[in-house]
């Protein structure tokens, strides 16, 4: 059972090294960047990587649809990301070949990368595909209950095909209420605009904002964190704070750092 924690890739780079150092002293198993259009996550865990020394290095994650795994393997060689401690997320939202887009992809960067590859699931399909293709799966927007099955079906279909079990992560979005409210507000709206989002939080029928842990204070965080850490391997404290500088990131880790649980 781990605790990662991950910011955006929009995120000033010198305020990124100042995160990741700040994650791995405070006994955090995991640095997370969320890779997004026009901010290369990659990019952002190559300054990770300056700064740190022991901690996973986790990219959460890189759509195929926007950049072939070809290009992806390309990058992490150019950038010397350290590969044994590199967990490489991929995914694709197309309703139409997605699947097989992240079967190939998948191949492409095993056969040319030694990191362990992570793929992104939101419904069973996708799920599947990450039993059958991944080393790991990366779960996101979810509740503690809806878990369980969805751990199930990668645990189902790695047994079908004859493959280890995957490692179990997802993302969970954790912010310090009330100053960071509307901006988590912002962010579960955007994504509930997104259609295969939207079918997400259809399936386990609650609003997109009611996934995150949100509380006041660092105990209120920690008891709403540790529902997941008995389901999950690594638990990825998403942070959404009010603005991003180094001061309200870093206040929101020390509030969900390992060391703090219980």
């Amino acid at each position: 059972m781990g605790r990662g924690f991950g910011i955006a890739a929009s995120i000033d780079h010198a305020v990124m090294k100042q995160v990741a150092k700040a994650a791995e002293d405070a006994g955090f198993s995991s640095f997370w960047v969320n890779d997004t259009p026009g901010n290369d996550g990659l990019d952002g865990l190559a300054a990770a990587a300056s700064v740190t020394s022991q901690i996973k290095l986790g990219v959460g994650v890189i759509p195929l649809d926007r950049r072939p795994s070809g290009s992806i393997a390309d990058d992490v060689q150019r950038l010397q990301l350290p590969q044994d401690r590199l967990w490489l997320g991929i995914g694709s939202p197309a309703r139409q070949g997605g699947l097989d887009k992240v079967r190939s992809g998948a191949a492409e960067l095993h056969e040319r990368l030694r990191c362990k590859v992570i793929v992104a699931a939101l419904g069973p399909k996708m799920s599947g595909v990450a039993g059958e293709v991944g080393d790991g799966v990366l779960f996101n927007w979810l509740l503690p209950a809806y878990v369980a099955g969805s751990v199930e079906r990668v645990e189902f279909s790695a047994r079908q095909h004859d493959r280890p079990r995957p490692l179990m992560m997802a993302y969970i979005r954790s912010a310090i209420m009330p100053e960071a409210e509307e901006r988590l507000n912002q962010e579960a709206g955007r994504y509930a605009g997104i259609p295969n989002y939207a079918a997400h939080f259809e399936r386990q029928g609650v609003e997109a904002a009611h996934t995150a842990v949100r509380g006041v204070n660092s105990a209120a965080l920690q008891s709403r964190i540790e529902p997941y850490e008995g389901l999950l391997d690594e638990t990825v404290v998403r942070a959404i704070t009010v603005d991003d500088s180094a001061g309200k990131i870093l206040e929101l880790l020390a509030a969900t750092a390992p060391h703090n649980a219980g």
